[in-house]
């Protein structure tokens, strides 16, 4: 990797929000000893009228770092067990970030085995923004952190770049609001692309 690689890749992530997820895909996550290629994403588009972002009702200080730099890490907490983690996007003050879905474990493997020691096959131990989390050991601690420089988590460009033909969008998955929207994006065929399932609300009883 070059450092003109990595500034092509800071200029993409502060772009508009959508070209930048598709970008990110066959991009590489590595940290705590594991590095994934990212075959999954879900685009959200901040207060730009997005109901399904976390920013969409405005600033608070769980969503604080979606509003900028770009190339930062928005990392939550959801169902009371589960961390996911965001790449953040855009101009400074247009809060959007794209959830990382999905992955390839391309080094590190053992480790992740060790940390999901569950899962049978190697395709899933990263096939699922939960999974993907698990298998790189990111938590809180990550949050904020500037992917692109040398935290403890870092993201790279791709080593081969993902034809645009090998594109797909959908829908996207688990959420109530604008949840037709086709932002999710992952490369086809891929074997550790998770699952759609489109979200039901529950019914009150």
């Amino acid at each position: 990797m070059t450092a003109t690689d990595l500034s092509a890749l800071s200029d993409l992530l502060a772009g508009p929000v959508v070209p930048a997820a598709r970008g990110l895909l066959g991009c590489r996550l590595g940290g705590h000893g594991v590095t994934v290629r990212i075959t999954e994403v879900e685009a959200y588009a901040g207060t730009a009228g997005d109901p399904a972002s976390h920013a969409h009702r405005g600033r608070t200080p769980r969503n604080a770092v979606m509003f900028g730099p770009a190339g930062h890490a928005y990392v939550y907490f959801t169902y009371g067990m589960h961390w996911c983690v965001n790449v953040v996007t855009g101009p400074d003050g247009e809060a959007a970030a794209v959830l990382l879905r999905a992955g390839e474990v391309v080094d590190g493997l053992d480790v992740a085995r060790e940390r999901r020691p569950a899962v049978r096959k190697d395709v899933d131990l990263a096939r699922g923004p939960a999974r993907l989390c698990a298998a790189l050991g990111i938590d809180r601690s990550v949050y904020g952190v500037d992917l692109l420089g040398d935290g403890p988590v870092r993201l790279r460009p791709p080593l081969v770049p993902v034809p645009e033909a090998a594109v797909t969008a959908g829908p996207r998955v688990g959420v109530t609001g604008a949840h037709d929207v086709p932002w999710r994006f992952w490369i086809a065929g891929d074997p550790t692309v998770s699952a759609y399932r489109r979200h039901v609300p529950r019914t009150r009883r």
